[in-house]
């Protein structure tokens, strides 16, 4: 099976300013995770152990913004030729935008967790994209999405807490994977809602 592999670089930023959040009323999720998106976490997590660096808690907040990005960057194909893999459409209960390689609309990422959850602190998001001709209901792989952002210096940083990421506290990550995306949300502040489990 021939595959082309997608990866996009992540923004070089770390010090930035925190959107004013609009009142807002409480909002009720629910996300579980696949037996492939809770492998991804395992392995995230192991190859944080192997690098002296702890396990970050599971959060359903972030696992349902990861999940919803995938879901929207399949059926509403928000990636074109000038907007990334960070972009959002206008066919969800989020605002969209087109995310260009200079980061200018960086904060449309950052905020998505504020915008779909409770969750009151930034998200940053490392993604993978495998197409494969010979079938288009290929869905990626946990161990190809790990191995693609290892082989990416500034995803691997965001795993790993390397150069810039360095001083980055992770208290919560979120999984996302649905057919050939695989997303992963990073954020530093605790996520109050319950830890999310493998959907029956």
């Amino acid at each position: 099976m021939v595959k082309n592999i997608f990866i996009i670089a992540l923004m070089g930023m770390v010090n930035i300013v925190i959107a004013q959040q609009s009142s807002q009323s409480n909002k009720t999720i629910s996300v579980c995770l696949s037996n492939s998106e809770m492998k991804l976490y395992n392995l995230v997590m192991e190859y944080r152990l192997q690098n002296g660096l702890p396990s970050i808690p599971l959060s359903a907040s972030l696992c349902f913004v990861a999940q919803q990005h995938c879901k929207d960057l399949i059926n509403n194909k928000p990636k074109t030729s000038v907007c990334n893999m960070h972009s959002w459409s206008s066919n969800g209960s989020w605002s969209s935008c087109c995310y260009t390689p200079d980061h200018k609309n960086a904060a449309c990422m950052w905020n998505k967790p504020r915008e779909l959850t409770n969750y009151k602190g930034n998200g940053y998001e490392i993604a993978f994209y495998v197409w494969s001709s010979a079938s288009a209901t290929y869905t990626a792989e946990p161990e190809e999405a790990l191995k693609g952002w290892k082989g990416s210096p500034g995803h691997n940083d965001v795993i790993i807490n390397k150069n810039i990421w360095k001083s980055a506290n992770w208290n919560s990550i979120g999984i996302g994977i649905y057919y050939g995306y695989a997303t992963i949300w990073f954020g530093e502040e605790k996520d109050t809602e319950t830890i999310p489990q493998v959907c029956n």
